[in-house]
C-alpha cells in the first residue's frame, strides 16, 4: 500500500512540474502521446477531451488492450499555445518514444504540432483542430478524424434552404485565430453559393472584454443572420452584449466551438435560449455507441459531454484499432494501418480519403443544435432531432 501511495505522489509531482499526465505505465505497454490544452483559456475543451480519452483507454485496456498489451497514455498540456505544442510533441517523440500522437485541440496549436510530426515521420491523428489547411499539405503522416471547419455549416446550410428561406443577409464575426480566419473565409464562399449577401465580416482579438463597438456596427447593418466563430468566453460575451444592445436578427448561429459547451448556457443564462450552433455530433446521432458514450460519461464524471468529447473518445478507439492491425509498432507500420482504417465509432464512420486538396481526411455530416429552455437540443436534420426548432427567434423582451 505504501508503494502505491508513493507512486501516486510521484505522478502528481510530475504533472505539476512538467504538465504531463502518464496513465498508467505497464511493463508491457504501447506508448501513445496525446496533446491537449489542460490549462489556459481552452482548458474547458481540454478537460472534456482528456476525460474522454481516459475513459476510452480504460475500456480498451479492460477488454485486453492491443494484442495483449496495455495502452499507456502520455498526455501533454499545450496550454493552448503553439510554441508549447511544438515543445510538447518533441518531448513525446524524443524522450517518451511514443508510437503515435493524438489529440490536437485548436487549429493554431495543431498546425504547429503536425508540422513537427510530419518532419519527424510519426503518425498524428488529429481529432479536433479544424483549419482546412491541416490536411491540405500532402502530409502522409497526418490524419484527421473530424470534418474541416469549412464543412461545419453543412447541416445549417440545409436548414436555411428548407426552413429559413427568408434569410437573405448575414454578418460574420470571428476571432482572429487560424480557426476563426479559416472558418470565416470558407463561410463567405458558402454564403455566395446559397445566395446570402454578406453585409460585414469582421474579426476581433480573442479574450476582449467589450464587443459593443463591434456589435454596434452589426446592429446598424440589420442582418437577418449573425454567424459567429468563437471560443467559450467570447461566445458568451457576444450574446450577452447583443442582448444589451437589442440586436435582433432572425437567428444567431455559432460555428460550433464555444456555443455547444454547457458553460455557454451557464455564462449567458436565459439569453442563450434560441441561439443555434453548428455541431459535429450529438447523443441522438444514429451511430452505434453514441448514446452509450454520452450516458457512460455522465455516469462516470457527473457532467454532460458534447462533440469535442465524442471526437476524443472515438479517436482513442481508432488509434487502438490501427495499433492492433499494424504489422509492427514502427511509425511507418502504424501509419500504414491508420491509412487503411474503415470502422464505425460513436462519433460516426471513420475512413480516411482524399478529395479536393485534402488527403487522409475523414468525411462526415454535420448537424444543427439550438438552446431551448436551458438545454442544447438537436433540431436538424429532422431524423435526428430531439426537439422542434424555434424560428425565427423571439424578440429579447418576449423571451
Amino acid at each position: 500500500m505504501k508503494k502505491l501511495v508513493k507512486v501516486g505522489v510521484v505522478l502528481l509531482a510530475v504533472f505539476f512540474l512538467f504538465g504531463t499526465v502518464v496513465v498508467p505505465a505497464f511493463a508491457e505497454s504501447i506508448k501513445v502521446g496525446i496533446l491537449l490544452p489542460l490549462t489556459g483559456k481552452l482548458a474547458k475543451f481540454g478537460e472534456i477531451e482528456n476525460k474522454s480519452f481516459l475513459m476510452a483507454v480504460e475500456e480498451i485496456n479492460a477488454a485486453g488492450g492491443v494484442n495483449g498489451k496495455k495502452i499507456e497514455l502520455i498526455i501533454e498540456d499545450t496550454t493552448g499555445k503553439p510554441d508549447v505544442g511544438r515543445s510538447a510533441i518533441e518531448k513525446l517523440i524524443s524522450r517518451d518514444k511514443v508510437v503515435i500522437v493524438g489529440g490536437g485541440y485548436s487549429s493554431s496549436v495543431t498546425w504547429a504540432s503536425v508540422a513537427v510530426a510530419q518532419q519527424r515521420k510519426i503518425p498524428f491523428l488529429v481529432n479536433t483542430g479544424s483549419a482546412d489547411k491541416i490536411t491540405e499539405q500532402g502530409w502522409n503522416y497526418i490524419f484527421r478524424l473530424n470534418p474541416p471547419v469549412s464543412e461545419y455549416p453543412k447541416g445549417f446550410a440545409s436548414f436555411l434552404k428548407a426552413i429559413a428561406t427568408d434569410v437573405k443577409t448575414v454578418a460574420i464575426l470571428h476571432e482572429n485565430s487560424l480557426f476563426g480566419q479559416s472558418g470565416s473565409k470558407k463561410f463567405v464562399k458558402q454564403c455566395e453559393k446559397i445566395g446570402l449577401k454578406v453585409l460585414m465580416k469582421e474579426g476581433y482579438e480573442a479574450g476582449a472584454i467589450d464587443f459593443k463597438p463591434l456589435l454596434v456596427k452589426v446592429k446598424a447593418k440589420k442582418p437577418d443572420l449573425v454567424y459567429m466563430i468563437s471560443y467559450i468566453m467570447d461566445a458568451a460575451l457576444l450574446i450577452r452584449q447583443s442582448e444589451e444592445l437589442r440586436i435582433e436578427p432572425k437567428l444567431f448561429v455559432g460555428g460550433a466551438a464555444g456555443f455547444t459547451l454547457p458553460e455557454f448556457q451557464k455564462n449567458v443564462g436565459k439569453g442563450a435560449n434560441f441561439v443555434y450552433s453548428a455541431t459535429l455530433w450529438t447523443p441522438s446521432v444514429p451511430y452505434p455507441g453514441a448514446r452509450e458514450y454520452y450516458d457512460n460519461f455522465v455516469k462516470k464524471y457527473n457532467t454532460p459531454t458534447e462533440y469535442h468529447g465524442a471526437e476524443a473518445y472515438a479517436a482513442m478507439y481508432v488509434i487502438a484499432d490501427a495499433l492492433k492491425r499494424a504489422k509492427s509498432l514502427t511509425h511507418d507500420a502504424v501509419r500504414d494501418a491508420l491509412a487503411k482504417t474503415d470502422m464505425m465509432t460513436a462519433f460516426g464512420p471513420v475512413k480516411f480519403v482524399s478529395y479536393g486538396k485534402k488527403i487522409n481526411q475523414n468525411s462526415l455530416p454535420t448537424f444543427l443544435v439550438q438552446w431551448l429552455n436551458g438545454k442544447l437540443e438537436t433540431v436538424w436534420p429532422k431524423e435526428v432531432a430531439t426537439a422542434k426548432y424555434v424560428y425565427p427567434a423571439p424578440k429579447w423582451n418576449e423571451r
